[in-house]
């Protein structure tokens, strides 16, 4: 298939923490990363490995290594219906002291190899090329699964969108002053929905609001939360001539701001369909810039004819 990749570069660190994982992500050309593990078995300890991954070092040095786990685990995971098609060729087993069966290693770092795996593949969940130096400490899955909605939400995403200004305007009745979102970057069926508003100082609203510290009315940060929602509302008409159709919110709950938005910022709205009725839904919006959350807020919006 063709097209333009898309890439997340990240502009300035920031750290991830889930439980005991932790993780730093610095700027970088490419993508780098550099795991750190440890565990109390004479064969693991605490091995760190550093990789910059392109296709030929994944192959060479990371795809080979294999999983593993601990004798004292094999019920338990069995119990749950999982590790069916475990074997030597894919998996290491160990007991207190050893590989069980005298089995060998790969490498005497494998095991470390084997979590930069599990990184690179959990990342995999952002959809995108990473542009970043990512330092893993105690990796998991779970940890992972953070990382990638950390990346998404911080990084610059470079690529072709799921909506321009122009399908936009097509769909949302909003003109300037008041169009407030500039791409729709994600789309996942009729369920979630990610837009962008891009916040500079040639807003007019920051003429008044405030002269000398300029910061942009929260009112109108929802007022974007919605219109990004909107369009995820339309989705639900797809097929007909949404021109003749219009969209009005009904009702806002909890609705909190978090920090100031100011220009220069992006704002990334990710709005998720909780509930779909006839032309009524129920939505939960999340405005982030560089990762951090601005505001939330739960609304309930109708399509009706104009």
């Amino acid at each position: 298939m063709g097209g333009e990749p898309v890439v997340l570069r990240v502009q300035a660190p920031f750290t991830v923490t889930e439980e005991d994982c932790a993780y730093v992500v610095a700027p970088a050309k490419e993508f780098r990363l550099t795991v750190t593990i440890e565990w109390p078995h004479p064969l693991i300890g605490r091995q760190a490995g550093s990789y910059d991954v392109t296709p030929e070092v994944f192959a060479r040095e990371l795809a080979p290594a294999r999983t593993f786990g601990f004798t004292s685990e094999i019920a338990d995971l069995q119990a749950k219906g999982l590790i069916k098609g475990a074997s030597q060729a894919s998996a290491i087993l160990l007991d207190d002291r050893a590989i069980v069966n005298g089995g060998k290693l790969r490498w005497p770092d494998e095991f470390v190899r084997h979590k930069a795996v599990d990184v690179i593949g959990d990342l995999a969940l952002t959809g995108a090329r990473i542009r970043a130096h990512v330092i893993a400490t105690r990796p998991s899955h779970k940890g992972n699964v953070a990382l990638a909605r950390a990346l998404s939400r911080a990084a610059k995403r470079a690529g072709p969108p799921k909506m321009d200004i122009g399908r936009i305007m097509d769909v949302l009745p909003h003109r300037y002053p008041f169009l407030l979102v500039d791409r729709i970057i994600e789309i996942e069926g009729q369920q979630r929905i990610v837009g962008i508003k891009n916040v500079t100082i040639n807003e007019q609203f920051f003429q008044g609001h405030f002269p000398g510290h300029p910061i942009m009315p929260g009112v109108l940060i929802i007022e974007a939360m919605a219109q990004v929602g909107g369009m995820l509302l339309m989705t639900h008409f797809e097929g007909q001539n949404v021109e003749d159709k219009v969209v009005y919110f009904m009702s806002l709950d909890n609705v909190k701001f978090r920090r100031p938005v100011v220009p220069g910022d992006q704002i990334r709205f990710e709005l998720e369909m909780l509930q779909f009725r006839g032309r009524t839904c129920r939505m939960k919006g999340v405005g982030y810039v560089d990762g951090q959350v601005v505001a939330e807020a739960e609304m309930m919006a109708m399509v009706t004819d104009r």
